[in-house]
């Protein structure tokens, strides 16, 4: 059908414009980019972003998309589709949610699930100033982005933008004139190079402050601005000999560059479990396991077996409260026979501990073990064998959710509704998907080596 503008060749009835509309999305690329609903009047009604747009824009002009009640009424109004491309997915993301802003469609607001929008706010009145997705952002001393419509999506696209401009996502008040950081332990963003840990003073206030301003750049939509800035600055600190700096800068701008290939946000989205409360949720176990601190860390080790016999593991990280699947590890079971859960999880504490110990990479916090007081000891006796001082090491125990602590001769029992307890649910239920998850992978590829 001709798109020019000759009145007798355009469609005549709604239903010939709706179809119209799902030819034009079947021509679309198969790339990132964002797309836009529209109705007879010509307004944009719905704004969405894509990892192919091809694909998620023909799903709308599916039987299935009319008979579903979230988007049954945008069906009955399409009159039109357009897109914008994009370089990533992530870049697709940022350029949704300044539309959502800038036109704020009809149906973003109908369809946001009766939540409010997440928003990343950036402080603005601190020396190092923090990075974080809330719900209710704040009316003064911060720099808001969003909205955004997907709070999952969102923090895919902060873990990856994190790999690239390193800045702290932590809830810690730094002062660069207070002595005392000096002495702070970073947590493991900074060991796994994500952070540039300003709360053990590594990084100057000017030069976080600069990776700020192009974090903020970035999300502003000048990522080709942000590139030539990175370029020069590489090559004036090569020429004065500033090789280390100008090393970071050349390895982040083919990061940025390269944001296609590693912008996928299936890959760092995580999920958004309205039951638990991440801030009580670490207050609490501050609180009743009596730590000095309130914990930022928690992993969580689960076993799984493979036909009865092959034994698998899983390590799974969450950092303020929330998944860090940067940080999940998969473990074959080397050195124990048959079914044995404490032989599994004494050599799996001992070889992720051993490994952090010789890197002297920061433990966590707390070490949550899927079991009682059996899968306990067994943890506990693999650091008496590496002779390395445990962190915070606890057991919940599935049946009557009991928590066992080293030492202790009867487990802890927090109410079932304890923001401690559901937090450290989650921990645990998260670890066993994930070993799970690996079972299932290796028995469908039929794997048995490492």
């Amino acid at each position: 059908m001709s798109d020019d503008n000759d009145a007798s060749e355009l469609p005549k009835t709604q239903a010939e414009w709706f179809q119209r509309a799902a030819d034009k999305a079947r021509q679309f690329p198969q790339t990132p980019g964002v797309y836009l609903m529209l109705d007879s009047a010509g307004r944009v009604i719905y704004v969405g972003k894509a990892k192919n747009l091809r694909a998620r824009t023909s799903t709308y002009f599916l039987p299935a998309a009319a008979a579903d009640r979230r988007t049954q009424h945008l069906v009955e109004e399409i009159h039109d589709i357009e897109f914008l491309p994009a370089d990533s997915e992530v870049d697709a993301l940022l350029a949704e949610s300044r539309l959502i802003k800038d036109v704020q469609p009809k149906y973003n607001q109908e369809l946001k699930d009766d939540k409010t929008f997440p928003y990343l706010q950036i402080t603005t009145r601190e020396d190092f100033p923090r990075v974080e997705i809330t719900r209710e952002p704040r009316q003064q001393g911060v720099k808001l982005y969003g909205p955004f419509a997907s709070v999952g999506s969102l923090r895919g696209a902060l873990q990856v933008l994190q790999r690239i401009f390193k800045f702290r996502t932590c809830s810690l008040d730094i002062d660069e004139q207070d002595a005392r950081w000096q002495w702070f332990r970073p947590c493991l963003l900074a060991s796994i190079d994500q952070c540039t840990a300003p709360c053990n003073v590594r990084i100057s206030k000017e030069d976080y402050r600069r990776d700020i301003k192009r974090l903020r750049m970035f999300l502003e939509g000048k990522k080709q601005k942000v590139l030539r800035e990175m370029r020069g600055q590489m090559t004036t600190a090569s020429q004065e000999l500033r090789f280390e700096e100008a090393a970071r800068l050349r390895d982040e701008i083919r990061l940025l560059e390269t944001l296609d290939q590693r912008g996928e946000l299936d890959t760092h989205a995580q999920p958004e479990v309205f039951y638990v409360d991440p801030k009580k949720g670490l207050a609490g176990l501050q609180k009743v396991l009596k730590l000095p601190e309130k914990p930022r860390t928690i992993e969580g080790i689960d076993i799984a077996h493979l036909a009865g016999s092959d034994t698998v593991a899983s390590l799974v990280q969450f950092i303020d409260g929330l998944p860090f699947k940067t940080g999940y590890r998969r473990f074959r079971i080397r050195h124990v026979e048959g079914i044995d859960d404490f032989g599994s999880i004494r050599e799996v504490v001992a070889r992720r501990f051993a490994k952090l110990d010789a890197e002297g990479a920061a433990f966590p916090d707390i070490l949550l073990i899927d079991g009682g007081r059996g899968q306990l000891n067994a943890a506990m006796a693999a650091f008496e064998e590496l002779q390395i001082t445990p962190p915070c090491v606890l057991g919940l125990a599935k049946r009557e959710e009991e928590i066992f602590l080293p030492g202790e001769s009867e487990p802890l029992r927090l109410s079932r509704h304890a923001f401690a307890l559901r937090l450290l649910q989650y921990v645990r239920d998260e670890a066993h998907r994930f070993a799970q998850h690996y079972h299932k992978l290796l028995r469908g590829k039929g794997m048995l080596g490492e």
